[in-house]
């Protein structure tokens, strides 16, 4: 009898372990980035599109004691990072650095614990969240947290050893599904600018 409880309990238990879920693929949401190594601090608008592996966002960023307003997109599946000065209107063309972050929780993630944000326990004072770590195919350590029960991303932090990729991130306003398409094509200042080989 007492094997059956114990083995009931394993299972009790290991049932309640959150394991990797499907977070959204198409989402625009307001995203928080920093890296306090390079006294880094941006605010931006920003949309997701894991389906076509693109990225868009309208930035204002600080360096140090410098503050610049940049439209940036990030097309992975041509290679390349379009940045336009809002400011100065220059647009600048590189190839992408590293390869299309997923953001939401890979399936082989692991699962490393769970928490309230806000007040546990008081309705509407908190959310239940999810947080998984793990590595990409390129070595680059990651650690996800996530809304429970629809896996939302909440926070997205990377770091590389081979490269000087290391940030943090955090989102909030996240509205599902793209609404403006548009936001991924390169802007006429971009055109102009020969594409690197």
């Amino acid at each position: 009898m007492k094997i059956f409880f114990c083995l009931a309990l394993v299972v009790a238990c290991s049932a309640q372990v959150p394991t990797p879920c499907e977070s959204p693929k198409q989402w625009v949401g307001r995203r928080l980035r920093t890296d306090r190594y390079k006294q880094y601090f941006e605010l931006a608008v920003h949309s997701y599109d894991e389906v076509n592996m693109r990225t868009a966002s309208r930035e204002e960023r600080e360096v140090g004691k410098e503050r610049d307003y940049f439209a940036k997109i990030h097309l992975y599946n041509e290679g390349l990072e379009y940045a336009l000065n809002l400011r100065t209107m220059q647009c600048n063309v590189t190839k992408l650095s590293h390869p299309f972050r997923r953001v939401g929780v890979p399936p082989d993630a692991r699962f490393l614990f769970e928490g309230d944000y806000g007040a546990a326990g008081i309705p509407s004072e908190h959310l239940t969240a999810a947080t998984f770590g793990g590595k990409f195919e390129d070595g680059a350590e990651y650690l996800v947290t996530v809304a429970e029960p629809d896996c939302i991303p909440l926070d997205f932090d990377v770091r590389s050893n081979t490269t000087t990729e290391h940030y943090q991130e955090r989102y909030y306003d996240l509205t599902l599904g793209i609404s403006d398409p548009t936001v991924f094509i390169p802007p006429k200042q971009c055109m102009v600018i020969p594409v690197p080989p």
